[in-house]
C-alpha cells in the first residue's frame, strides 16, 4: 500500500472500530463478533507500529487501560464546581427570570440543555492534550481520575481546531446508557453480586475503581456542556458548544437557543414525555443566560450561579394493585421476589411488574395480599414499589410472607449469615438452575459456543439431551435425535457441532468462568487462573492460600471452597478434562533477566503505586525467583502493599518472613 493508502485504512478503521464499540457499549447490540472486532483491532495496532506518524491519539487501541491507582490524588478546582439552584415548579422559573430581567433587563437569551443524571466531571486540556480529569468532590476540590476517563471511548484525548484557547477546562456528565447498564447488572446478579440501583452508580463506582483496565471494559459515555478558560475566544455559551463540538467533542444535540422563557417553558413540557424515549436517563432541565459578559454582571451566590437554574422533573409514579408475589431462580440459586402488578401506563410504558429484591424488602414494605401500592419508575430502569396506600388495604388482607422452600424444586431455601438473599441449594436438579448454568457455561464471555442459544438450551433440556455442561460435548453422538427437532436440519447441526469442538480450545479463565461458581466473575476467573495456574491447584487450595490470590476476599474464597467441595462438581470437571477442555493456564516462556532471586520464594499481596501485582509478579519470575500461593515457612519474602489483610501480615510476622515493599524488591535486583 502507499502511504496514503495506509493512512486511509487506518482512517477507516478508527471510524469502523469505533462505531463497533458504540454499538457493543452504548446500545448493547454487537454489530460484530468478538473475533472479527479483535481481526481489525489487531490489523489496526500493526499499521500504528508501522506507521507512528498516522497514529490517531484517540483511536480506539489507546483506549484499554492498564493503569493501577493506588489512592486518588486531590486536585484543587481553578473554577469551582457549584450546584444549581433547582425547582419542580414553573412559577420558580418565571420568578427567576423576572429576577434576571431586573438585572439585566429584558435583552438576553436563555440556552435550555438536558439535565444528565450522571457524575459531573471536570476536563483540562493544555495544547490540545488532556491533561487530567477531576471529579466534582466537594465543589472546591475533588479527586484525580485521568487513567480511568482516558479509557472513556467519547472522550478525546488530543483536539484540536480553530479558535482553542492553549489552556482550557471543558465540564460534563459521565453516564452509561440503560441497555448497557441492565446487561451489566443482569451479569452481577448472575454472579451472585449486588445489582446497582441505577446507571448514575454504577457509573460513579467505575469512576472510582483502581484498576484503568477493569474501567474500560465498563461502557462509559460523557457529554460535554461548559467551557472554562483565562482566554476564552467566544462571547456566549451557545457559541462555545458549538466550537467545542468542532473540535472533537460530545455535545448534546438536543440542546436549545431559547429567545425567552415562555420558549423555555415548551421546552420543559416537550420533553417531559420525550425523556423516556432517550437512551440514557435525564432527571430535568438546565437554563443557563447566554451572555458570558451578562453572567459575570449576575455573579454568583455563596453555593450556586445566578444565572443559572435547573428544573427537575418528578419521578413518575402511579397507583395500581398488587395482584401476587411470584419467585424466580437464578443460576447460581438466588431465589428472586418480584411484584405482580396490575397492568398500569407509567414513563411511558406499561408496567406489570416490579422488583421486590429480597425478604427484607417485603419485610420493610409490610405488603399484604391485594394491597393499592404506589410504584415508582425514577433513575431506577426496573419500577419499584416506594409504598403501600394503607386507607385502601382490604379488611382480613393476609400478610405476605417469603417463601421457604424453592419454588421450581421444592428444596428448603437457605440464607446465610449476613446475606439479604435466599438460595436453593439443590444445584444439580433445580431446573431453572441447571438451565441457567448451561446458559450461562455457552455464552459469548464465557466458552461463546456459536450455533446454540439460550432457547436452544432450554429445548434440549425439556427433550433430556442436556443435564450437565460436559452433556454438551456428547451431543455429537446424538445426531439422530437432534434431527428430529423442529428447526434442526443438517446445516444447523453441523454449525453446532463446529462450535463445540471449537469451544475446546478457550483458555481457562474462560472455562473458569464458565462452570458459574458464585461470585466468580469474569475477572477474578482471570485472576485465579493467573494465581494458580491449574483447576487442580484451585481444587486444593484452602482458605488462606485462595485470599492470598489478587483480588480474592474471603467471599469469593469460601464460595470456591464450597463448590469444589462437592463431589459431583469435581466429576464434572474430570469429565470435562476428559472431552480435551482447557485447565491450566497457557505459561509464557520466562527469559531470565537474572538470576538475582534464584532459589527465593514470593507472595505478592495487597495494591501497589507504582507496579500492578502481575508486574511484580513477572519482575520476579524474569529474575529466577518462584511464586507461592500462600504464608508458610517455605516463603522468603512477603511483598506488601497498601490494604494487605491483617491475618496475613500477623501470620509472616509470627513466621518471621521478611516483609518487603515494591521499592525493597527493586532494591534485591540493583
Amino acid at each position: 500500500m502507499s502511504l496514503f493508502e495506509v493512512k486511509d485504512r487506518m482512517d477507516a478503521l478508527v471510524q469502523e472500530l469505533k462505531q463497533h464499540n458504540y454499538n457493543y457499549y452504548v446500545l448493547a447490540m454487537p454489530s460484530i463478533s468478538d473475533y472479527d472486532f479483535d481481526q481489525k483491532l489487531k490489523e489496526l495496532e500493526a499499521l500504528e507500529k508501522a506507521h507512528p506518524e498516522f497514529l490517531d491519539p484517540d483511536s480506539p487501541t489507546q483506549k484499554v487501560g492498564g493503569e493501577i491507582t493506588k489512592s486518588f490524588k486531590t486536585i484543587v478546582h481553578k473554577w469551582p464546581m457549584m450546584s444549581l439552584g433547582n425547582t419542580y415548579n414553573e412559577q420558580d422559573l418565571i420568578d427567576f427570570d423576572e429576577r434576571i430581567r431586573k438585572a439585566i433587563g429584558d435583552d438576553f437569551e436563555y440556552v435550555c440543555e438536558l439535565k444528565f443524571d450522571g457524575l459531573s466531571m471536570s476536563l483540562t486540556y493544555e495544547n490540545g492534550k488532556l491533561l487530567r480529569a477531576v471529579t466534582r468532590g466537594d465543589g472546591t476540590k475533588g479527586d484525580e481520575v485521568t487513567a480511568n476517563i482516558k479509557t472513556i471511548r467519547t472522550i478525546p484525548t488530543q483536539v484540536k481546531g480553530e479558535n482553542m484557547p492553549a489552556h482550557f477546562e471543558i465540564r460534563g456528565e459521565v453516564l452509561m446508557h440503560k441497555a448497557a447498564f441492565e446487561k451489566l447488572n443482569n451479569e452481577r446478579i448472575e454472579n451472585g453480586d449486588i445489582p446497582y440501583a441505577n446507571p448514575r452508580n454504577f457509573a460513579s463506582g467505575t469512576v472510582k475503581m483502581q484498576d484503568s483496565s477493569e474501567v474500560a471494559k465498563r461502557p462509559l459515555d460523557c457529554f460535554l456542556y461548559f467551557l472554562y478558560s483565562d482566554e476564552n475566544p467566544f462571547k456566549t455559551h451557545w457559541e462555545s458548544l458549538q466550537a467545542v463540538k468542532s473540535w472533537g467533542f460530545k455535545v448534546s444535540e438536543e440542546s436549545k437557543l431559547c429567545l425567552n422563557i415562555q420558549e423555555v417553558l415548551a421546552f420543559i413540557a416537550e420533553w417531559e414525555e420525550k425523556r423516556f424515549k432517550l437512551s440514557y436517563d435525564i432527571d430535568g432541565i438546565v437554563l443557563k443566560v447566554n451572555s458570558y459578559a451578562q453572567q459575570q454582571e449576575l455573579g454568583f451566590t455563596a453555593k450556586s450561579p445566578r444565572w443559572a437554574i435547573s428544573y427537575k422533573y418528578k419521578a413518575q409514579e402511579v397507583e395500581t394493585i398488587l395482584e401476587k408475589v411470584t419467585y424466580q431462580v437464578g443460576r447460581t440459586g438466588a431465589v428472586t421476589p418480584v411484584a405482580n402488578l396490575k397492568p398500569v401506563l407509567l414513563a411511558g410504558t406499561t408496567v406489570k411488574r416490579a422488583t421486590l429484591h429480597n425478604a427484607n424488602e417485603i419485610e420493610r414494605l409490610d405488603l399484604h395480599e391485594l394491597d393499592t401500592v404506589l410504584v415508582e419508575k425514577g433513575g431506577e430502569i426496573i419500577p419499584k414499589i416506594i409504598k403501600v396506600n394503607l386507607d385502601k388495604r382490604l379488611p382480613g388482607a393476609r400478610k405476605i410472607e417469603y417463601i421457604q422452600n424453592c419454588p421450581e424444586c421444592r428444596t428448603e431455601l437457605i440464607r446465610k449469615e449476613g446475606e439479604a438473599v435466599h438460595y436453593c441449594p439443590n444445584d444439580e436438579a433445580c431446573p431453572p438452575q441447571i438451565v441457567g448454568r448451561i446458559q450461562h457455561f455457552i455464552s459469548r464471555k464465557a466458552m461463546n459456543i456459536e450455533g446454540i442459544g439460550a432457547e436452544t438450551v432450554e429445548t434440549f433440556y425439556q427433550k433430556g439431551l442436556l443435564k450437565h455442561i460436559s452433556d454438551i460435548y456428547q451431543l455429537k453422538n446424538k445426531e439422530e435425535e437432534l434431527k428430529q427437532l423442529e428447526r434442526f436440519g443438517e446445516k444447523s447441526i453441523q454449525n453446532l457441532l463446529e462450535g463445540i469442538e471449537k469451544s475446546k480450545k478457550m483458555p481457562f479463565e474462560k472455562v473458569l468462568f464458565g462452570l458459574g461458581i458464585r461470585y466468580v466473575g469474569e475477572t477474578v476467573a482471570k485472576k485465579l487462573a493467573q494465581h494458580f495456574k491449574t483447576i487442580d491447584n484451585i481444587i486444593k487450595a484452602d482458605f488462606e492460600q485462595l485470599i492470598a490470590a489478587e483480588e480474592i476476599g474471603e467471599r469469593i474464597a469460601q464460595s470456591i471452597i464450597e463448590y469444589f467441595a462437592k463431589e459431583e462438581h469435581q466429576q464434572e470437571i474430570e469429565k470435562l478434562k476428559g472431552f480435551g477442555l482447557t485447565f491450566e493456564i497457557e505459561e509464557k516462556e520466562v527469559i531470565l533477566a537474572s538470576e538475582k532471586l534464584s532459589g527465593k520464594t514470593f507472595l505478592i499481596s495487597g495494591v501497589f503505586e507504582k507496579f500492578s501485582r502481575e508486574e511484580l509478579k513477572e519482575m520476579i519470575e524474569a529474575n529466577g525467583g518462584k511464586m507461592m500461593s500462600g504464608i508458610s515457612a517455605k516463603l522468603n519474602y512477603l511483598v506488601a502493599g497498601d490494604n494487605i489483610g491483617p491475618s496475613k501480615l500477623e501470620k509472616a510476622q509470627k513466621l518471621q518472613i521478611p516483609i518487603i515493599s515494591d521499592d525493597d524488591l527493586l532494591n534485591l535486583l540493583k
